[in-house]
């Protein structure tokens, strides 16, 4: 089992930049492939980010290409989504996931994850 807590949420301007952090449990953390998705009100969950279990790759959803960055850093069980040039429309509540799969390819699909955190807020003001 696996547990992961987001932080990092908050308000912010459009053109401004914050960096989610999502903290995991447990020794194994570097066997899971890591993602971040939003769900604005109203909408359904999207894919924003993704990154291998090592990190050497990395996979992003169409509407933050060039803007947001995901890393991880396996020594502190933690990956990151760095998120610039931020624009209303980025509003959401962001979650992070764990693919506990083993596979080497980074999945948009949210049934691919198995442990999901509990979710923070953005929002971005215009």
């Amino acid at each position: 089992q696996v547990q992961l807590v987001e932080s990092g949420g908050g308000l912010v301007q459009a053109g401004g930049s914050l960096r989610l952090s999502c903290a995991a449990s447990g020794r194994t953390f570097s066997i899971y492939a890591m993602g971040w998705f939003r769900q604005a009100s109203g909408k359904e969950r999207e894919f924003v980010a993704g990154v291998s279990r090592i990190g050497g790759s990395t996979y992003y959803g169409d509407s933050v290409k060039g803007r947001f960055t995901i890393s991880r850093d396996n020594a502190k069980n933690t990956v990151y989504l760095q998120m610039n040039s931020l624009k209303p429309e980025d509003t959401a509540v962001y979650y992070c996931a764990a693919d506990r799969s083993r596979r080497l390819t980074i999945s948009p699909i949210q049934s691919a994850y198995d442990y999901w955190g509990q979710g923070t807020q953005i929002t971005v003001s215009s």
